[in-house]
């Protein structure tokens, strides 16, 4: 019995000892934790602090995507199509053949065309000889016309003359004939005398005479004008049916097909050009301190590593809502205070990767540098 209460006295003793060493280090690691966590908090605040300092002038958002000019390809002339030489997503140069029309009808066109120019042009070389030679006919004609009505009129006196004769000698010593024939002569020349008149009265207008032949002579000028219009719209026409590429870009949305029937003006396809730059709609809070060529940091939701830097470029004059198809009408019904959204273009200058182009509509983020 006695070993065994020695042993348990001397368990006793080493847990008395345990114990008092253990509440030591229990007050040891009780300040270390206090410290570790003012630590901590240091920490946080000096970095929220820090991030505050250094972010105090960016004004960021995510509504914001990238935007480009896109070019409608229609064209000028109807026809089929025979030949197409481009295909989706493909890039394409400024004035390279896109598509072919048939032009056998428009060639067609510019033949007839052609050919009415050169009748028109022999029809004004006809009135202007015309004009020439109404120069010189219609004053002669004039002349003709007096010098006639003067040998009317002479023949008009000798008949007057021979008929005063016959009526003032006696009966005997004339024929009741002769009486009858100077009568007549009389009648004759008088009425001659009058046709020539009228004659005179129709060649005097010489210089209105003249004036309309070369009236006539610039209709056919401007029929020629017309014509020499026509054969530039046939020839323009004929070139139409040659599709090019007005700019460098990438086709989209192509909707044709060899030996597809198009219209004049039908949409066939677009191209997408180079440029690209982003719109962000910024609040209008946000706007207070925003000012043109401003920098700008931009990120990529489809291509995360990839950093953009670009500039303010210009503010839109009026909020999203202001310019879309039903623009609020504010001043009726309850009032509810909305955060209007203003466009704001933004330049790309640097970071793009000609591997990596940048569709439109993409996602991105801007942080503009308002300091």
């Amino acid at each position: 019995m006695a070993p065994q209460s020695d042993d348990t006295g001397q368990g006793n003793g080493a847990q008395d000892q345990d114990g008092k060493d253990a509440e030591p280090q229990g007050k040891r690691r009780s300040p270390l934790l206090k410290f570790a966590l003012i630590g901590f908090i240091l920490v946080v605040l000096i970095g929220g602090g820090l991030y505050w300092w250094l972010t105090r002038f960016d004004v960021t958002t995510d509504d914001a995507y990238t935007e480009g000019r896109v070019v409608k390809i229609a064209p000028h002339v109807g026809g089929y199509v025979i030949a197409l030489n481009v295909n989706d997503n493909q890039f394409v140069h400024q004035g390279q053949v896109l598509a072919q029309i048939d032009p056998r009808d428009w060639q067609a066109a510019l033949d007839q065309a052609i050919a009415q120019e050169q009748q028109a042009e022999k029809s004004a070389l006809g009135a202007h000889y015309a004009s020439e030679v109404a120069e010189k006919n219609f004053p002669a004609r004039l002349a003709q016309a007096k010098a006639t009505l003067a040998q009317a009129e002479a023949k008009e006196l000798n008949a007057q003359q021979e008929y005063d004769r016959q009526h003032r000698i006696a009966h005997a010593a004339t024929t009741q004939q002769a009486i009858d024939q100077s009568t007549a002569s009389l009648r004759q020349a008088q009425a001659d005398v009058e046709q020539a008149k009228a004659q005179v009265l129709q060649a005097s207008p010489v210089q209105a005479n003249i004036q309309q032949t070369d009236a006539t002579a610039q209709q056919q000028d401007a029929a020629v004008a017309n014509a020499k219009a026509a054969v530039e719209r046939a020839r323009l026409n004929l070139e139409w049916t040659t599709i090019r590429a007005p700019h460098d870009g990438w086709i989209a949305q192509r909707n044709i097909e060899r030996g597809n029937l198009v219209q004049s003006g039908q949409a066939l396809f677009a191209i997408v050009q180079p440029d690209v730059w982003v719109v962000a709609n910024f609040k209008e809070t946000q706007l207070a301190h925003m000012r043109p060529g401003q920098p700008v940091n931009i990120s990529v939701d489809a291509y995360p590593d990839l950093k953009l830097h670009g500039v303010v470029n210009s503010i839109q004059n009026g909020t999203g809502a202001q310019f879309s198809t039903f623009p609020p009408e504010n001043a009726t019904g309850n009032f509810v205070k909305i955060v209007q959204r203003v466009p704001v273009k933004i330049i790309i200058d640097g970071g793009l990767d000609p591997q990596r182009p940048l569709p439109l509509g993409l996602s991105v983020e801007p942080t503009v540098n308002v300091e």
